[in-house]
């Protein structure tokens, strides 16, 4: 099982102003090729608490993601928090300025070209598809904030990062409640011990009152532990099988 941890970075998060939306998208892409989101970290704009954050994450994950702070504004430091991490300094990336400078012509100034900013010895990560790269200093890949564009690099994480097998998914929808279940939740869980299983009430949908969720990376492994607790269940008791 590979890991992932991802450091969130921005004032406007911790303070409210706006909501996150970029871990679901990761979260949801990184689960489609395997990779397991551990850690969520938000941290304010400050460059010594990047630092830390991402020296901590990348040494006990095997990928890590940040998001945010890669503008051209005084707010924007993740790029020297990553570098900061790693022991080097901030490089200008000459294959980032030429495309600045392609896109903005005549109207470039030096507040465009601070985003062609990277930590030395950085790689940038691209293709045909998503030709804007983005960054990756060793195992660490510095994502921008701005939730569309932060969507536009998952398949440059997907192609990186996918070996073709996801975790498999499956639910069984109930009527019945929490307290009714634990008993039978307690013996799958115990016997399924590599199947991620999960229980999660409803009180908006008439239709059930418990979705239950088993995932792990083996498609028998997950079947078979959905099907035990299936096996202690009444069968009036259960609206859908997923």
């Amino acid at each position: 099982m590979r890991t992932a941890a991802a450091l969130v970075i921005g004032n406007e998060l911790l303070s409210g102003k706006i909501q996150d939306q970029n871990v679901l998208v990761l979260a949801r892409t990184l689960r489609a090729i395997g990779v397991e989101l551990q850690r969520v970290v938000m941290v304010l704009d400050d460059v010594g608490t990047i630092a830390a954050e991402v020296s901590a994450l990348s040494s006990t994950h095997d990928a890590v993601f940040t998001s945010g702070g890669v503008g051209p504004t005084h707010d924007d430091v993740t790029v020297a928090g990553v570098a900061r991490a790693f022991g080097v300094p901030v490089a200008r990336s000459p294959e980032i300025e030429v495309m600045l400078r392609g896109y903005y012509g005549d109207r470039i100034t030096e507040g465009h070209l601070a985003m062609a900013k990277i930590p030395e010895g950085a790689r940038l990560a691209r293709n045909p598809a998503v030709p804007w790269p983005a960054i990756v200093k060793e195992n660490v890949w510095i994502l921008p904030g701005v939730p569309q564009i932060f969507a536009m690099k998952m398949p440059l994480v997907a192609e990186a990062l996918g070996t073709g097998r996801g975790y498999v998914s499956l639910a069984v929808h109930t009527t019945l409640d929490e307290g009714n279940l634990k008993e039978h939740l307690d013996r799958v869980v115990s016997a399924h011990a590599q199947v991620d299983i999960g229980s999660y009430p409803t009180f908006d949908d008439v239709r059930y009152r418990t979705k239950l969720t088993f995932d792990g990376l083996d498609e028998v492994a997950v079947t078979s532990a959905r099907d035990a607790l299936l096996a202690c269940l009444a069968p009036d008791s259960v609206v859908a099988i997923d």
